[in-house]
């Protein structure tokens, strides 16, 4: 497997999405580590004008930091009444320094006189590397309409306004197994493990 060496650094400093990537790359057997668990303490820009080439600079740049194979993701949100926004900017879409609340209540706000057209996606980039050469990319997705007001204390970022309509739960009402089944980062990392164990 091109994880032999038994350790995948994930990408990230945020810890809930560490815990959702220890959860889903559970079924590879391998350690998952984050950034500073790996002893990185640098942050490489996310200038890619798509989730796919943010993910795949991630994941090139920090692969020469490390000996280890390193996954990188980009996510974010994208709402069809906003023309695909907060897309890659999900996670600055209410300027430097804000907190998840400041951006769904910026998202609301701007919801706030769209009755039917609520309809929006999380999508989710994967790339794996090491070593400075690509080794393979993966996405991922999950539909949904964005809830009139925040529901739920669980998950982080957009998740408590993420209204899953058959379900009529947002993801920040969902334990992290249910998260794990419906989430578009679950999503990419099924189709990732998939992609490993074919070319085993």
């Amino acid at each position: 497997m091109v994880t032999a060496a038994g350790i995948i650094v994930v990408a990230t400093r945020n810890t809930g999405k560490l815990g959702e990537f220890r959860v889903l790359l559970a079924p590879l057997g391998k350690r998952v580590l984050s950034l500073e668990d790996a002893g990185i303490d640098r942050d490489i820009e996310e200038s890619g004008a798509t989730f796919a080439e943010n993910a795949r600079i991630k994941a090139l740049e920090y692969s020469r930091m490390t000996p280890h194979t390193v996954l990188a993701d980009d996510s974010g949100l994208e709402v069809r009444a906003l023309g695909g926004r907060p897309g890659v900017f999900s996670a600055r879409y209410a300027g430097p320094g804000a907190s998840d609340r400041d951006r769904n209540r910026k998202l609301l706000e701007q919801l706030e006189h769209e009755d039917k057209n609520r309809e929006a996606r999380f999508f989710c980039a994967l790339a794996m590397a090491r070593g400075g050469a690509l080794i393979l990319e993966t996405s991922g997705e999950c539909r949904g309409i964005i809830a009139r007001a925040p529901r739920g204390e669980n998950g982080f970022g957009y998740d408590p306004v993420f209204l899953i309509p058959e379900l009529d739960k947002t993801f920040g009402e969902f334990s992290l197994e249910e998260k794990s089944r419906y989430s578009h980062r679950s999503r990419a990392a099924r189709n990732l493990i998939d992609l490993l164990k074919r070319n085993n």
